[in-house]
């Protein structure tokens, strides 16, 4: 009898999404091997049959973190209809206080430390990748909003500047609690849809 075939990517998946606790509890520099293989009940050798190393790891955790937000975006923006209250929903991850969006805010923030403080070039392909999930995603919306006749042609224009302007935000969270985030997030989605609004 011949042993049963794993699924590789599959068995990836089931480590990391074992691991997504450990990783919020202690983070991207403290987390290790070792861990993960225990939190996903396999040996620390085995990991090596689908991980690359910890960063292999890391990345493959955070995409489980991003696909799971973006099913959240899509499930909450289901049956919304205004434009407007779609970009209100992308920028949730800045405007949202919960637990929940705050955890993955301190992950970011780790995630950015590392990514800042070292050259690491498989990080910034990383990071280029969900740059450019995100922006299609948003680019989506806006095109959609011009589509139905809500917004002028040019409105697809600003989708770069509202990336810039949301990982602005994240930063402006992560380093000046004295800003209101919220305030300056309504004022700037306002002001650009008294423009941009048909």
């Amino acid at each position: 009898m011949s042993p049963r075939k794993v699924d590789k990517n599959l068995k990836r998946r089931e480590v990391a999404k074992a691991s997504l606790e450990l990783f919020h509890e202690i983070g991207i520099k403290k987390i290790t091997v070792a861990q993960v293989a225990k939190e996903a009940g396999i040996g620390k050798g085995t990991i090596y049959e689908y991980f690359e190393n910890k960063e292999d790891i890391v990345f493959e955790i955070i995409n489980i973190i991003i696909e799971n937000y973006h099913e959240n975006f899509q499930k909450e923006i289901q049956d919304v209809h205004s434009t407007k209250k779609k970009i209100y929903h992308f920028f949730k991850f800045v405007l949202d206080d919960s637990e929940d969006s705050l955890t993955m805010l301190r992950g970011y923030q780790e995630y950015l430390s590392v990514h800042l403080s070292q050259k690491n070039t498989k990080m910034e392909e990383f990071n280029a990748a969900c740059d450019s999930f995100f922006r299609e995603k948003l680019h989506s919306i806006v095109q959609e909003g011009i589509q139905n006749n809500e917004l002028i042609p040019e409105a697809i224009n600003f989708v770069d500047g509202l990336i810039s302007y949301e990982k602005g935000l994240v930063l402006q969270k992560l380093t000046n609690p004295s800003i209101d985030i919220n305030a300056e997030c309504t004022k700037l989605i306002e002001s650009l849809f008294d423009l941009l609004e048909k």
